[in-house]
């Protein structure tokens, strides 16, 4: 497992914004997606592509386009839906799938109620959006349902991760696969509730209110 913090001033100053809980939705709808497109340009420097030759109005020349099998970008419901605009956004020709997961309040474990994926993902670069990596639960089951379907190359765009999630996913996953964790920030820990401290929120009530 491969993680890359994004350290640039943009990716600072849009997250400080997001954690402000005065922060209105409009905004931080705006802001996320703002956000996952510089995330996205670290996320895909891996994006496997092949040479192509064009003509120029000057003259003939060789230059570089992405390869086949198209790249799939899963958001996993609901919350990863207000990223899948800033990750297309860098990726137009991608794919999209669409995984629904969400966490047991009591036990914490990831719960799978939707799927729309191809069955054989083999030769496959996938992209994972989720906002918050807070316990690991729902990236790892996310994960290892990607690899039951055969990708072997799996990134994960996230807006923030706590210690204890990596250390979940360095646990569950390690190098047995081709996994690669990018991020806006890694927070000090997780609370009593197993959210992010000091956190956003829960990023999909405040990008699309409790319902």
């Amino acid at each position: 497992m491969r993680l890359h913090v994004a350290d640039h001033p943009l990716v600072a100053h849009k997250l400080t914004v997001l954690r402000n809980k005065d922060t209105a939705s409009p905004t931080f709808r705006l802001l996320v997606d703002e956000l996952v497109t510089l995330l996205a340009y670290e996320a895909t420097r891996d994006v496997r592509t092949v040479p192509h030759t064009i003509e120029t109005p000057v003259a003939v020349t060789t230059g570089t386009k992405l390869s086949d099998p198209r790249p799939l970008v899963v958001p996993i419901l609901r919350a990863g839906l207000g990223m899948l605009e800033g990750m297309t956004r860098l990726l137009p020709t991608a794919e999209v799938g669409f995984l629904g997961m969400r966490r047991d309040e009591t036990t914490l474990e990831a719960i799978t109620y939707a799927n729309r994926l191809p069955e054989d993902l083999s030769g496959r670069q996938c992209f994972l959006l989720d906002p918050m990596l807070a316990t690991g639960g729902t990236l790892v089951a996310a994960i290892d349902y990607l690899l039951q379907r055969g990708a072997s190359d799996v990134t994960c765009v996230c807006l923030l991760a706590a210690p204890e999630g990596l250390a979940l996913l360095e646990q569950a996953i390690g190098d047995r696969v081709d996994v690669k964790i990018v991020v806006a920030a890694v927070d000090d820990h997780l609370n009593e509730k197993a959210y992010i401290v000091p956190g956003l929120g829960d990023a999909g009530d405040r990008l699309y209110g409790i319902v």
